[in-house]
């Protein structure tokens, strides 16, 4: 094989390790749905320990212990971790109790939003200056969140904290990925929630609330996949992004919530009223407007700045 014809190998491969992964990430309805009947507190509490016994099964095949001793004596990379292991604990919370709740398409939303909110963070909290197709997104994001506020007679909330606490994992996550690969973070995230997680389970299990053990063998293993469907995903976005353009991975990111919106509408049969399509239809707007942005700011990125955070 010719040199020239290796980098298109690399970011085909990329590409393909993305779309797998946002493709995962997006059929996550059908798989908290299947959970049922275990809560969202039982299924994010499996989903800490068993995604931390994956980690940590993963980094004793691969010898790859030698960052812990060096990551102990960092106190403030360590406080940003427990950070973001918070930030994810609420996204991963809200979103499996919008699952079990049937508000699979209000999930969807938050990750339609992400971006926008995203942007929105790094104007206030980092002093980014945004172009003008960016404030024109933003504002018109703005007004989605406004008029689903007032169509739907309430604050989609669900929406907001996910998209909320996303965003924010991804400004932590954006702060520290530079000091640790993916795998280390999310190891040392399950680590500072695994102890909550175990409380937890006992908890449910004293109070006679747990499924576990009660809902049959197949209950059983779809609650123990959950640590190798948060872990195996992830792996694969962090193959895609050292592969392929910033760009690229803006784009495919919206696979993700385009995939939630159709299985919550055809596959576990939620009504969306028009008013809300048209809500949906806003909120897509805004995002052509910041996909449009990317490609015009393509040449003078190039393959450069930081890699968004995955969906997880």
């Amino acid at each position: 094989m010719s040199a020239p014809d290796e980098p298109r190998d690399e970011v085909a491969r990329g590409a393909a390790y993305g779309l797998l992964a946002y493709g995962v990430w997006g059929v996550f309805p059908l798989y908290f749905h299947a959970l049922q009947p275990a809560g969202p507190v039982e299924v994010l509490a499996h989903r800490i320990v068993w995604t931390l016994l994956v980690c940590v099964a993963v980094l004793l095949v691969r010898r790859d212990l030698a960052w812990v001793g060096p990551l102990l004596r960092r106190p403030r990379l360590l406080g940003g971790l427990a950070l973001a292991a918070v930030a994810i604990a609420v996204n991963w919370g809200v979103y499996v109790g919008a699952v079990v709740s049937d508000n699979v398409a209000d999930a969807s939303l938050g990750y339609f939003l992400n971006p926008l909110v995203t942007v929105a963070l790094g104007v206030l909290l980092l002093g980014e200056r945004l172009r003008r197709l960016q404030w024109a997104a933003v504002v018109v994001g703005l007004v989605a969140g406004i008029y689903l506020s007032v169509a739907g007679g309430h604050l989609p909330w669900v929406s907001f904290v996910l998209a909320a606490s996303f965003a924010s994992y991804g400004l932590l996550k954006k702060r520290l990925g530079a000091e640790l690969p993916a795998l280390h973070g999310l190891t040392v995230e399950t680590v500072v929630l695994a102890p909550f997680a175990t409380v937890a389970l006992v908890v449910l299990g004293v109070t006679g609330q747990q499924t576990f053990t009660h809902d049959g063998g197949l209950h059983a293993v779809l609650l123990v996949l959950g640590g190798v469907v948060t872990a195996v995903p992830l792996l694969l976005f962090a193959s895609a992004a050292r592969r392929v353009p910033l760009v690229t991975i803006g784009l495919l990111q919206f696979v993700t919530p385009v995939l939630q919106l159709l299985c919550g509408v055809l596959l576990l049969d939620e009504h969306l009223s028009p008013a809300r399509w048209f809500g949906f239809g806003i909120v897509w707007v805004a995002l052509v407007l910041l996909t449009l942005d990317s490609f015009l700011a393509r040449p003078r990125r190039g393959r450069g700045g930081p890699e968004p955070a995955p969906v997880v």
